[in-house]
């Protein structure tokens, strides 16, 4: 176990659940009747090929950065030598292929989701993560992952549909607000860069809160649905504002860590009003508590 923690904490494989729920719900949005996850063979393809594909990404993110790191995280696998860069780079090659190879086997059409997040990792980790497109890059990556668990409803043109078309959209702004956020969490951040990404990300969770209230569903589902939605806002909102107050590395990088596991929260609660399947979104809520425990021993961001 100890020659495999440093492997594990380059891809910081406790964030790995929140690929996963996006695309538990990306499926479910696209076959709601019968809210089922079948055919489970292709479900699970679609599954690997995001776990490949965001893996990866992590590793070529510690590739691309290992300069940064040495002087700002030398803890860090690659820094610290308990990685090597060669071993790196090979592991993040054979995610990739595995990736976009499961992608194909799912179908066609999430070959093509499958590339084109391939190509918005390899931009992101490759030269616009330190731009001003680096949050709008990013937050397409969650957007095509999303729409990654909807692309066996038929075509691209189904595939970039409602409605997980606005499910993907807010997510990735969600996600570009968190990538603002974050952007100086080595450091004490400036407070006018935390408002900018609390803006963003309020942008993202409005709107998901305007699919819910327009979307179709039983009247006591989406009451349910949008008292969870509102708990868990007032809690990431509830930590920003911490971190606003006081903009310390650590409190940041919490605040950061919240904002990612709650991913996970959202997907549940966008799958329970979508579907009205209460087990489909705990299954996904589940996913938290292999993502916390992992999270003891190794960085999410």
């Amino acid at each position: 176990m100890r020659r495999f923690l440093p492997y594990f904490q380059l891809c910081r494989i406790p964030a790995v659940f929140s690929a996963i729920a996006d695309i538990c719900c990306g499926y479910a949005l696209t076959h709601r009747s019968p809210p089922t996850l079948e055919p489970f063979p292709v479900f699970a393809l679609l599954v690997l090929a995001s776990c490949g594909l965001y893996l990866a990404g992590m590793i070529l993110n510690d590739i691309f950065d290992r300069h940064v790191d040495a002087q700002e995280r030398p803890r860090r696998p690659i820094p610290s030598g308990r990685v090597s860069l060669e071993s790196a780079v090979r592991l993040a090659v054979i995610l990739l292929i595995i990736g976009n190879v499961a992608a194909v086997f799912a179908s066609f059409t999430s070959g093509c989701v499958a590339l084109l997040l391939t190509a918005a990792i390899l931009g992101y980790d490759g030269g616009l993560k330190n731009t001003v497109l680096g949050p709008l890059v990013m937050g397409g990556c969650r957007f095509l992952n999303i729409l990654l668990g909807a692309s066996t409803v038929g075509g691209l043109a189904e595939v970039f549909a409602a409605p997980q078309l606005a499910i993907a959209a807010g997510m990735g702004i969600y996600i570009a607000g968190v990538t603002i956020f974050s952007r100086q969490e080595a450091a004490t951040s400036s407070r006018l860069m935390l408002a900018l990404g609390m803006g963003v990300i309020n942008l993202g969770l409005a709107i998901l809160m305007g699919f819910m209230l327009n979307f179709p569903t039983p009247l006591r589902t989406k009451e349910l649905a949008l008292i969870g939605f509102c708990v868990i806002v007032s809690m990431i909102d509830g930590r920003i504002l911490g971190s606003i107050l006081q903009p310390s590395a650590g409190r940041v990088q919490a605040t950061v860590k919240t904002l990612l596991m709650s991913l996970v929260s959202l997907n549940a609660i966008i799958i329970f009003h979508a579907t009205g399947s209460p087990e489909l979104a705990i299954g996904v809520v589940v996913m938290l508590m292999p993502a916390m425990y992992l999270g003891r021993w190794m960085s999410i961001t």
